[in-house]
């Protein structure tokens, strides 16, 4: 099992870890059973960073977490998120009818607790901010999650799809261990400014969707495939025409990983390993099967020459559609 520090000071944790939101959330209908044996299935193969956030089932994907989590306490590095709330019409909103973003010292303070409670421990591993109102100074959030930490409810603090500027900022403020951005062979905007700086401070790079939110498995190849209920549907790069030229991108990862000998998936995971000992993917699944093969990315070391030809078999930029709606893209990048 290949492990990764988080930030400077953190633990190490799996250099692989597990996204669970799509077990309560986004990719279809629930099976919390299944979902429940793969969260034991994970930390049996030494997969022990999840992940997961309020917003995933309003609740309902952390509290499917916590019989697992206090079950093994210690076995498992837990991270959550806060930031995204529903009821109201402030800025920008997350692509769900009635949801707005807080990034309030006060909702800080309460949605820890209520995070706290619905996973039944007393310390959350690493606490994120799942998206940032620029109304709000980044100041004022970190400081009331360094007082989070100092009451010893957080050990860690994240920050998810903010701007080099805020992550300088917020990491004068208290250190920041991890940044949380959508990083994959189909979405590289962070090799610019963002990857660089997190090497300068020390954070970590936690990649979500490093899978491009299935699509590089190579399964879907279809729009027909997947669930009435299924949040791909409104997501541009799942649109008909842009689907049909970013399969034709799988297609040459396939091949590529056809030569190496692992899957598409596996594929991709490991040339996120390859970009450097400070990145770590948290590939989302609710299945055994899937959560196996991608843990046994970590075991495919690519070449120079595998790791280029991957590169090129997706050219940064080339990914057709935006990687959320207007709405969700209104709430990156601050």
């Amino acid at each position: 099992m290949i492990r990764r520090r988080v930030g400077a000071t953190g633990p190490e944790v799996s250099a692989i870890g597990l996204g669970c939101m799509g077990m309560s959330f986004a990719y279809g209908g629930a099976d919390d059973a299944e979902s429940t044996r793969t969260l034991h299935r994970a930390l049996d193969l030494g997969v022990n960073h999840l992940d997961t956030a309020d917003m995933y089932g309003f609740g309902a994907n952390e509290r499917l977490l916590a019989p697992v989590v206090r079950a093994r306490r210690d076995e498992v590095f837990l991270a959550t998120k806060f930031g995204n709330r529903t009821g109201g019409d402030s800025f920008g909103g997350t692509g769900t009818p009635g949801a707005y973003v807080d990034s309030s010292a006060a909702w800080a303070r309460e949605a820890c607790d209520a995070s706290l409670s619905r996973l039944g421990v007393d310390t959350i591993d690493l606490y994120y901010l799942h998206r940032r109102n620029p109304q709000t100074p980044i100041e004022e959030t970190v400081g009331a999650l360094a007082d989070l930490v100092a009451a010893g409810k957080v050990r860690f603090i994240g920050l998810s799809e903010v701007s080099p500027r805020t992550l300088r900022a917020a990491h004068a403020v208290h250190p920041i261990s991890a940044v949380q951005m959508e990083y994959s062979l189909f979405s590289r905007d962070v090799e610019g400014g963002m990857l660089a700086t997190c090497r300068e401070l020390g954070v970590s790079l936690v990649a979500y969707s490093p899978v491009g939110r299935g699509l590089l498995t190579g399964a879907i190849t279809s729009r027909d495939q997947l669930a009435p209920d299924d949040w791909r549907t409104t997501v541009p790069r799942f649109a008909e025409d842009n689907l049909a030229a970013n399969l034709r991108l799988v297609d040459a990862v396939r091949t590529v990983a056809g030569e190496i000998g692992c899957t598409p998936a596996q594929a991709a995971l490991a040339w996120l390993l390859a970009q450097g000992e400070d990145i770590l993917p948290i590939p989302g699944t609710k299945r055994v099967r899937y959560l196996e093969e991608n843990a046994a990315a970590m075991d495919v070391a690519l070449t120079a020459a595998q790791r280029a030809r991957l590169s090129e078999a997706v050219p940064a930029g080339a990914v057709a559609g935006e990687r959320y709606t207007a709405a969700g893209m209104r709430t990156v990048g601050h």
